[in-house]
Order: C-alpha cells, then sequence, then structure tokens
C-alpha cells in the first residue's frame, strides 16, 4: 500500500463540505488518516456525535476538530465508493478502492450503522442515491 503526500483541499460539495483529490491518486494508495482525541467507548457514548471512529469495540477516534481533514470526507451508498476505511494498530486510514481523478469527491461507505442514525432521517444525497439531473 502506497502512501504519499497528497493535494487534497475542502470544497462545497452536494452534501455540503467535501474533501477533493487536487491531483490523481492511484488505486491502494493510503490517501488520509482519520485523527483525532483517542477516547474509550464510556467516554464515546457520553460524547456521541458523528465524528466519533470505532478502531474496535473498546475505544474510538473522536475526530471532530477541524484539523482533521478526513472528517470532511462524505458518505457514499456501496459499490460507488471510491475509498475505502483500513483500521490497523489503533490508526484509521482511508485508502483508495480505485483510482481517482483530479477533481473527484473523496467518499467511502459509512456502514450501516452510522447510515442509519445520521444519513437516512435526512435522505441519502450521495451520486448513487441522487444522480445528477440533466
Amino acid at each position: 500500500m502506497k502512501k504519499i503526500n497528497l493535494n487534497l483541499k475542502v470544497k462545497k460539495s452536494a452534501t455540503g463540505l467535501g474533501l477533493f483529490a487536487m491531483e490523481p491518486i492511484a488505486k491502494g494508495t493510503k490517501v488520509i488518516e482519520y485523527t483525532g482525541e483517542k477516547i474509550n467507548l464510556d467516554e464515546a457514548n457520553r460524547r456521541g456525535g458523528m465524528y466519533l471512529f470505532e478502531i474496535n469495540s473498546k475505544w474510538f477516534i473522536d475526530g471532530k476538530g477541524r484539523e482533521n481533514r478526513a472528517r470532511y470526507i462524505n458518505h457514499t451508498c456501496g459499490s460507488a465508493a471510491n475509498c475505502t476505511v483500513d483500521v490497523k494498530a489503533g490508526r484509521i486510514w482511508i485508502i483508495a478502492r480505485k483510482n481517482i481523478k483530479e477533481g473527484d469527491e473523496l467518499n467511502y461507505d459509512y456502514g450501516k450503522e452510522m447510515f442509519n442514525a445520521y444519513i437516512k432521517p435526512h435522505g441519502c444525497k450521495c451520486a448513487k442515491c441522487k444522480p445528477i439531473e440533466s
């Protein structure tokens, strides 16, 4: 798995703000790390929020800080995702699951629990669910 220092930019997207590739990214590249305070399950339950990312059943990353640019990566449903998540040794990496073109918005499937809690109540706005009308 390749890891490079990528040119990524937070910009407006169809769902608010998103993270965009400002250069081509090859499939298999470590795009960005999801960072923040490491907290235990009890603290995660106390805080709640959509920026909690589960490392395992006992530990979470609270990625609510704006310095965590990976928090701007939006959800997309299933196979439409151009990224995936890899959790190893307590770190959360966003990986390109296909070649990504310059200008493309980065996205991955948040999973059923996050989808049901934060996206479904407002309706999914990903490109797969809400295609661009011509």
